[in-house]
């Protein structure tokens, strides 16, 4: 979560001392996504066949020394392969990490266990412009990705120390599943980064697709047991965690954006000035484990779907930091209500020896929820930015706030980017609530306790 949002700072940096092109931008973005996508549902396989913790292991060293490698990149495209290296790192490890929380604690300390592993997410993913903007500001680009060095060590001897390793059932490697999977979950991300109607690559990614759930019905030894869609609480969570994720995908794209270009805060100050959201998410996710016990998924999930959808409306009507702030703490009350239940809503789906899979299934819809949320709202987002420019402006302050600012149209920018904030978060709020109706509809009230076989 830290190096994904720390790179973002770290861009005009690799323009001005790699001189790197916007393609090669485009491509170190965009190849980690690639990779890291497309092997999840492998890796998480793969890490019920071999053992949780040895693949834990195996993808923090590979990203731990994927970033020393892009520390000492002298040209874009050594970045690029360390990139690539990352994402088969953040592959294997991702997937372990909640599966291994499934198979350490008991049902009863499950609940607190995965309201951690969410906290934990937005620390990172709100720490990262802090760390990233003061490094950047005293040191050079390659500062941003020495940080995961120190982080992935201390991972690795904590996982040694005090993690058990733990398997599922030992059956053999389900390699057309593999390959299906890895094919159609880099086809479909390869379609949504691009933001083209890329024909030959969209049938190739439903073909592949088809091929996959084919194969899957048939498999004696199935990567990815398909029964769980049978559970109407599994199928149903699925569905709302990949709308609520498409609501909030372009949020931080949207509020760092508005912090330094309209408000005119540093990457330092913008960092901590999301701070709250994560605090707030953090109080509200030990909230949300603490009620689970006592009231229904459904009712968390739905609730905290309706909350985030009145903190978005809130967003839409910002005129300030004031308002961001209300709208970020009221933000992190929905999402500690909501993200734990539906967590464990869709774990507690999962038989045991299949943890891995359903932990790489969470992530899954996560990584294609935000792909999604960032190719759709950040193509809106321009869009009305674009509109709500003078005409009279040059071609590049019309497509870019950062072009407008150094061209010298800062304030007509800042107020067409301000619309299109607003526009951006009246869609979120929207989906929010299709995704809050969508619970009401297919979540029961008192889920069975019962895994399906």
């Amino acid at each position: 979560m830290l190096d994904g949002t720390v790179l973002n700072l770290a861009i005009p940096s690799l323009i001005r001392e790699l001189d790197a092109t916007p393609s090669d931008i485009q491509w170190i973005l965009d190849a980690y996504v690639l990779v890291f996508a497309g092997l999840l549902l492998t890796a998480g396989s793969l890490s019920d066949r071999f053992g949780r913790r040895k693949m834990l292991v195996a993808g923090l060293g590979i990203f731990g020394l994927a970033s020393a490698g892009a520390v000492l990149a002298s040209a874009p495209w050594q970045v690029v392969a360390a990139r690539v290296a990352m994402g088969v790192g953040g592959s294997l490890l991702m997937p372990s990490t909640l599966s291994i929380l499934m198979t350490t604690f008991a049902e009863d300390e499950r609940r607190k266990a995965m309201a951690a592993w969410s906290t934990v997410s937005m620390l990172g993913i709100v720490a990262g412009p802090t760390l990233g903007g003061f490094l950047l500001d005293h040191y050079w680009w390659g500062s941003v990705f020495l940080l995961n060095i120190p982080v992935a060590a201390i991972a690795i001897a904590a996982a040694f120390a005090w993690m058990p390793e733990s398997h599922g059932e030992r059956r053999p490697v389900d390699l057309v599943g593999v390959l299906l999977s890895i094919a159609a979950l880099t086809s479909t991300v390869y379609v949504i980064i691009e933001r083209e109607w890329n024909l030959p690559v969209i049938a190739a990614a439903a073909a592949a697709w088809l091929g996959f759930v084919w194969w899957e019905r048939r498999s004696t030894h199935p990567m990815l047991p398909l029964g769980v869609f049978r559970n109407r609480d599994f199928t149903g969570t699925c569905a709302t965690l990949l709308l609520m994720v498409f609501g909030m995908g372009a949020v931080m794209l949207m509020l760092t954006q508005y912090l330094q270009f309209v408000l005119d805060y540093g990457p330092m100050k913008a960092g901590l000035a999301l701070l709250p959201y994560a605090v707030a998410a953090a109080v509200c996710n030990g909230l949300g484990a603490s009620l689970g016990k006592k009231v229904s998924n459904k009712t968390l999930i739905v609730a905290g779907l309706l909350v985030m959808a009145g903190a978005f409306a809130i967003l839409a009507i910002a005129s300030g930091y004031s308002t961001v702030l209300v709208s970020m703490l009221v933000m992190g009350v929905g999402g500690g209500l909501a993200g734990p239940a539906a967590y464990a809503s869709i774990m507690n789906a999962i038989p045991l020896e299949h943890a891995g899979v359903g932990s790489a299934l969470n992530d899954t819809l996560q990584q294609v929820g935000m792909a999604v949320s960032i190719a759709t709202l950040g193509s809106v987002l321009a869009g009305v930015y674009t509109a709500h420019m003078p005409g009279s402006a040059p071609a590049a302050a019309r497509e870019s706030i950062g072009s407008a600012i150094g061209l010298g149209w800062a304030e007509p920018a800042k107020d067409a980017f301000t619309a299109a904030m607003s526009t951006g978060s009246w869609i979120s709020a929207a989906f929010s609530l299709a995704a809050a109706l969508l619970g009401l509809l297919l979540l029961r009230t008192a889920p069975p306790r019962e895994q399906p076989e």
